[in-house]
């Protein structure tokens, strides 16, 4: 593969979530993952308007620390006529975030408290490189899925 880019990527600076309810979202990823809020505010409307390119799109923000990355979490109030989506892990543009733990089953339990559940057992990883570990996806009600990962014992 040729590259043909004229400039450089220095850093991953965040992943963005658009969420329903941005307290509920909060309370999983800062209450029960520990990550920290970094900043919660909103935005000048015509701004994000021209930046998402969709007229009368009003939000209200925060990002969250995760260990060795950024996560925005993004409450659109406007434009009126939001729907949620409801992708699987096969479909095309579907995403989601994975975070190594230490303790899945934990990680799990803590997580239906706030209703994240795992969308299957956790499974034992055969091949790859978290052979030896165990596995599990978790889905929000807005729909976000969450990979824990616990990795082989070393």
């Amino acid at each position: 593969m040729n590259a043909v880019a004229n400039f450089t990527i220095s850093a991953t600076n965040h992943t963005s979530f658009t969420v329903s309810n941005l307290d509920r979202s909060l309370s999983f990823f800062c209450d029960v993952l520990g990550f920290r809020l970094l900043n919660r505010s909103s935005r000048d409307p015509e701004f994000i308007a021209r930046v998402v390119a969709i007229p009368g799109a009003d939000i209200e923000v925060a990002y969250v620390q995760a260990p060795g990355h950024r996560i925005e979490l993004i409450e659109y109030i406007g434009p009126d006529g939001r729907r949620q989506l409801e992708s699987r892990p096969c479909d095309t543009g579907f995403a989601h975030v994975a975070f190594d733990v230490d303790d899945i089953d934990a990680a799990i339990a803590a997580s239906e408290k706030v209703g994240v559940y795992a969308l299957g057992p956790v499974q034992d990883l055969d091949r790859g490189p978290n052979k030896g570990g165990r596995v599990v996806y978790t889905r929000d009600a807005d729909g976000i899925t969450v990979e824990f990962i616990q990795p082989p014992p070393k």
